[in-house]
């Protein structure tokens, strides 16, 4: 197992995503949001560190579809995110993890009836929560 280096740019990138625990963002996004605050950080070490996250579980990284980047999220509290389904709301990104019996019961039903075996870690549902469709329609 690899030394764990505790820098600040560790620690601002990780600070960052617990107070922003439910939404994902761009490795470029964290990085705007951090390099005023250390002079020394930039893209490469931002990347590195979130790959080492993902490597631990902190982090979870997935690509959504029709989009070029990579999205990471804050996970630790969930670092069984491999073993369920997640849905995204397509208006601010947020993940929900479907950790509940309707999940099992879908993901079994798919295998019963189309003979579909899905990899949980890599499903991502996507929709509309409902703080966005609240938004939309007071418009």
């Amino acid at each position: 197992m690899k030394a764990e280096y505790k820098t600040k740019a560790r620690a601002l990138i990780l600070d960052y995503m617990k107070k922003n625990p439910e939404n994902r963002f761009t490795a470029r996004e964290i990085y705007d949001s951090i390099k005023g605050e250390l002079e020394t950080v930039n893209r490469t070490t931002v990347y590195r560190n979130l790959d080492r996250m993902c490597e631990q579980g902190i982090m979870v990284r997935y690509k959504e579809p029709n989009r070029d980047s990579w999205y990471y999220q804050y996970s630790e509290e969930h670092s069984h995110c491999n073993d369920h389904m997640h849905a995204q709301c397509s208006e601010c990104g947020r993940i929900f993890h479907l950790e509940n019996e309707f999940a099992e019961e879908f993901e079994q039903k798919l295998q019963n009836v189309y003979g579909l075996t899905i990899s949980p870690s890599s499903s991502l549902l996507v929709g509309k929560c409902d703080d966005c469709n609240k938004i939309k329609k007071k418009k």
